[in-house]
């Protein structure tokens, strides 16, 4: 079984050597999300909210061109700028996974591309 690479323009370009999303042995694998605004170079405003919000758009979209969804994520991993974003990312997070929420692991990173308060990479089901 090979690997098929997901692409969509419903969320933003890859800004470096890599896929938005990579699908392989029954999961689909993102890279993760920044809240790029699709088809502009804009981060997405709101400050954290705002940002956790175009984030998980933006992953939704690439698993939604693999033919997967939210509701198939087993795993994310959330990378905030600041850990104080922690509650106020989670708000938001919790809107996107109301039930049954994935497992995830959170960690605070020193800078993010493109100034970005938060990024979020998942592992969903493909089927």
């Amino acid at each position: 079984m090979g690997k098929h690479i997901v692409n969509t323009m419903f969320a933003p370009a890859a800004i470096g050597p890599y896929s938005q999303g990579v699908a392989a042995h029954g999961f689909i694998f993102t890279s993760g999300q920044v809240p790029l605004v699709p088809g502009s170079s804009q981060l997405a405003e709101g400050g954290i909210q705002g940002q956790t919000r175009q984030a998980l758009e933006n992953l939704k979209a690439i698993l939604e061109a693999s033919g997967s969804s939210l509701e198939k994520v087993v795993k994310t991993t959330v990378f905030l700028q600041n850990m104080a974003d922690f509650a106020a990312m989670n708000a938001i997070y919790s809107e996107y996974f109301p039930a049954q929420p994935p497992a995830r692991s959170t960690i605070q990173v020193a800078a993010l591309p493109l100034g970005a308060l938060v990024e979020i990479e998942a592992v969903a089901l493909a089927e």
